[in-house]
């Protein structure tokens, strides 16, 4: 089974319905739409649940609209999009850098 991972803060926020997509950059699983993934804490791998993406579309950061936002992390401006995705990937991130927008229903019990 593929595997996402998040960070602890963001646990609640997919638990509670109110995150269901992430930004991925350098999508080494291949994700693809009807993909069952565990979702598990970043740091220490624990899986908190399952989830089905639903879709999946690749653009540049630059070309990112509000609907492709919806579910994610609000950001105050693009500068700091940038720079908290130039710290996660340990890459410069910039208005040319693919992102990959995976959109996920948790699975239920």
């Amino acid at each position: 089974m593929k595997v996402l991972k998040f960070r602890d803060y963001l646990v609640p926020l997919v638990l509670a319905g109110e995150k269901d997509s992430t930004w991925r950059l350098f999508d080494d699983k291949d994700l693809s739409i009807g993909d069952k993934i565990e979702l598990q804490v970043f740091v220490t791998n624990k899986p908190f649940a399952k989830a089905k993406i639903t879709k999946v579309i690749e653009k540049r950061f630059g070309d990112l609209n509000d609907s492709d936002k919806q579910g994610h992390k609000k950001y105050n401006n693009d500068e700091e999009m940038y720079a908290q995705y130039t710290k996660y990937y340990k890459v410069p991130v910039n208005p040319d850098t693919l992102v990959k927008i995976i959109w996920f229903e948790l699975e239920t019990a």
